[in-house]
C-alpha cells in the first residue's frame, strides 16, 4: 500500500471519529460535553446509538488500526517503533472497535457491581487505552529519536505522550465530577492530533 493511502486512512479515521461524536452530541439534547463521557453518546438506549456505533465508531477504529499497523513499514526498521505502532493499533484502534461493539450501559456508571458484560468489556477496553496509548507513543518517540529526518516528529510524539499521560492521570482523578467529559476530550484530542501529524509525515515520505 502506498504512502498516500496510509495518509488517507489515518486522516479519514480521525475525521470519522470526530464527526460521529459531533453528530451524536447534537442528537442528545440534554447531553453535556463538559461533564459526561463520550461513551454516553452511544450507550445502550442513546438516540441512534447503535447506528452511530456501527457506522461511526467501529469503522473509525478499523481505520486507525489499519493506519497504525501499516505505518510500521513506512519508517526505517526499529523494534521500538514496531512495538509502539502495534501497541497504538491495539490499544487505540482495536480498543475503539471494542467500545463500539460493546457499548456501556445507559449512563455509563463507573460502578461495575451491577454492570452488564458489555459494560465491563467497554470499561476494560477504555482502561487499557488510557494506560497503554501514552506508553506506545513514548516507544514510537524513542524509536524515531536516532533518525535525523524524524527529529521533529520524535519531539512531537514525546510531547504527545507526556501531555496525554498528564491528562490521563487527571482524568482518573476526576471521574464522576463535573469536568470528566472535557478532560476525556482533551486526552482523545491529543491522540487524534498525533495521528494527523504522523499521517502528514508519512505522506511527505512519498514526495
Amino acid at each position: 500500500m502506498s504512502f498516500k493511502n496510509n495518509y488517507y486512512i489515518g486522516i479519514f479515521g480521525v475525521l470519522l471519529f470526530i464527526s460521529t461524536t459531533i453528530i451524536a452530541t447534537f442528537l442528545n439534547e440534554n447531553y453535556s460535553s463538559i461533564s459526561q463521557l463520550i461513551s454516553e453518546l452511544t450507550a445502550t438506549g442513546a438516540p441512534n446509538g447503535k447506528l452511530l456505533r456501527w457506522f461511526g465508531i467501529v469503522p473509525s477504529g478499523i481505520l486507525i488500526s489499519a493506519f497504525s499497523f501499516l505505518a510500521i513499514s513506512k519508517f526505517p526498521s526499529s523494534k521500538l517503533l514496531k512495538i509502539g505502532f502495534i501497541g497504538f493499533g491495539i490499544f487505540y484502534g482495536i480498543a475503539t472497535i471494542s467500545v463500539g461493539v460493546f457499548p456501556c450501559d445507559e449512563g455509563c456508571s463507573t460502578d461495575l457491581s451491577n454492570a452488564s458484560i458489555s459494560q465491563i468489556i467497554h470499561t476494560l477496553s477504555g482502561l487499557l487505552t488510557y494506560l497503554f496509548v501514552p506508553l506506545s507513543l513514548f516507544l514510537i518517540g524513542f524509536g524515531l529519536l536516532n533518525m535525523k529526518e524524524y527529529k521533529k516528529l520524535s519531539f512531537f510524539t514525546f510531547s504527545s505522550a507526556a501531555l496525554s499521560l498528564f491528562f490521563v492521570l487527571i482524568f482518573f482523578n476526576t471521574m464522576d465530577t463535573n469536568y470528566t467529559g472535557i478532560i476525556q476530550r482533551v486526552t482523545e484530542t491529543i491522540f487524534l492530533f498525533w495521528i494527523v501529524i504522523c499521517s502528514i509525515n508519512i505522506k511527505k515520505l512519498s514526495v
